[in-house]
């Protein structure tokens, strides 16, 4: 394995040639991924034996806290030279986990485009298509002709992140065409820009939130979207890179939210982040589960009255919990894919019900079977109860699970944060309270045998 090779190499000086060798021989993603899976104290040694042109690639691809690193432990000719090669956007992102005193020491340095550029991309919120937008884009006017629009390009445009379209605007540089470069490589040099260029333009404003810029450019195949300012004017662009970046963050995020995990841990996070993100959530659902205990406290008496329903309560537990995730699961997802909108609630709950009773009664089914075994002859009136509530929780399940993240949107918030354990522990709570309040009544009125 590479990875291991660059960590025999490092530990023999000896050798340095060859790593350096190896290093500026791979794809800048791949020296990425090794420098960054190297002990902290040799990732600036590997870094060093990258030559100019290799480490502005490379370092673009390392994660902020490994940018951040390296930044601490470069001369500042160096730093310099990497960051005003980073795109806007990469470059705003770095400068988000920086000190202010940092930041504003490189900003000095930047040159006065690039500072700009920078300043604009951090004047917007975070998680907005004007935070994650790039500068670096190809602007036609539309006067122009084809073959004017292609030698503007190779003279002008050759360091622009992307080059799939060129947009064309007026003199006020309001968005008004949109072009492919295929178009214009395959239509002749005299045509006019304008009268190739689509006016059917898709585009999104500054203040649209990333997650809804991702959904877009899914939904209409795009390699990127324009970003207008509320004039309508140009401003950026956010490309598929970064809609790849986002959709892996929102699904993390998700993810972690339904599990109850917050911050932004790894696989391979240190075992003190681990606890710092872990324990609050813990914390809390250990007080959630504490409310759900309170109320079984009353009744005691009743349990070890009949002794099976601590055999059976379990299982009520953990299967409410499971069928209350799943539907949960499912209308996040299709909340967060743009699949679904609060507006198709009762169609969604209509589906969860239909399904939710045949789930209830296989699973109300397979519980009068278990109690029947469990139970002493004497107890097995039980099972009917059991096997009712049991489907009396999966119905309330899937409605909670369908209700609660399409209330959280409707009220414009995240619908993952209504996470896994938060729903378990409210079926819980419902469950048990229904199931001990009928087996109770069961023995005080009806007097039945124990």
């Amino acid at each position: 394995m590479l990875t291991q090779d660059i960590r025999d190499l490092l530990t023999d000086t000896t050798d340095l040639n060859q790593l350096k060798w190896d290093l500026n021989r791979l794809q800048p993603v791949d020296v990425g991924d090794y420098i960054t899976q190297l002990p902290e104290q040799q990732r600036a040694i590997a870094f060093r034996l990258l030559n100019k042109a290799q480490a502005i690639d490379v370092f673009e691809y390392l994660p902020t806290e490994v940018q951040e690193e390296l930044i601490n432990s470069l001369h500042d000719v160096q730093v310099v030279q990497l960051v005003e090669a980073m795109s806007p956007d990469e470059r705003a992102e770095l400068f988000d986990e920086l000190p202010a005193g940092v930041i504003k020491r490189l900003l000095q340095e930047l040159s006065p485009e690039q500072r700009q550029a920078t300043a604009t991309i951090l004047g917007y919120p975070e998680g907005t298509a004007g935070r994650v937008m790039t500068t670096e884009y190809v602007r036609l006017r539309q006067g122009l002709t084809v073959g004017e629009a292609l030698s503007k390009i190779r003279r002008q445009d050759e360091d622009k992140e992307s080059i799939y379209y060129a947009y064309v605007t007026d003199d006020n540089r309001t968005l008004v065409r949109v072009v492919s470069l295929r178009q214009l490589l395959f239509t002749f040099p005299d045509v006019f820009i304008k009268d190739i260029a689509s006016d059917r333009v898709i585009k999104v404003r500054t203040e649209t939130p990333q997650e809804e810029v991702a959904r877009i450019m899914q939904r209409y195949d795009l390699i990127a979207i324009p970003v207008v300012d509320r004039e309508d004017r140009l401003v950026g662009i956010v490309t598929i890179d970064d809609v790849m970046d986002i959709l892996q963050e929102e699904a993390t995020e998700d993810i972690q939210k339904l599990a109850g995990v917050s911050g932004d841990e790894a696989a391979l996070s240190s075992p003190l982040l681990t606890i710092r993100n872990r324990l609050p959530w813990l914390l809390g659902i250990m007080a959630m589960y504490i409310g759900a205990a309170s109320a079984i406290a009353p009744f005691q008496s009743v349990i070890a009255a009949v002794p099976v329903l601590a055999v059976i309560m379990p299982i009520f537990s953990n299967t409410g919990g499971t069928v209350g995730i799943q539907s949960l699961t499912v209308t996040i997802r299709g909340l967060g894919v743009g699949e679904v909108t609060p507006k198709d609630t009762l169609k969604i709950l209509r589906k969860e019900i239909l399904a939710g009773l045949g789930t209830a009664l296989a699973l109300a089914t397979t519980m009068i079977l278990l109690s029947l075994i469990w139970a002493r002859p004497q107890e097995r009136w039980v099972a009917l109860i059991a096997g009712m509530v049991m489907a009396t929780n999966t119905i309330v399940a899937v409605t909670l699970g369908t209700l609660l993240p399409m209330a959280l949107t409707r009220l414009k918030l995240d619908p993952a944060l209504v996470c896994g354990p938060l729903v378990t522990t409210m079926l819980d709570t419902i469950g048990f309270l229904t199931f001990l309040s009928l087996i109770s009544l069961a023995l005080n009125v009806f007097h039945l045998p124990t």
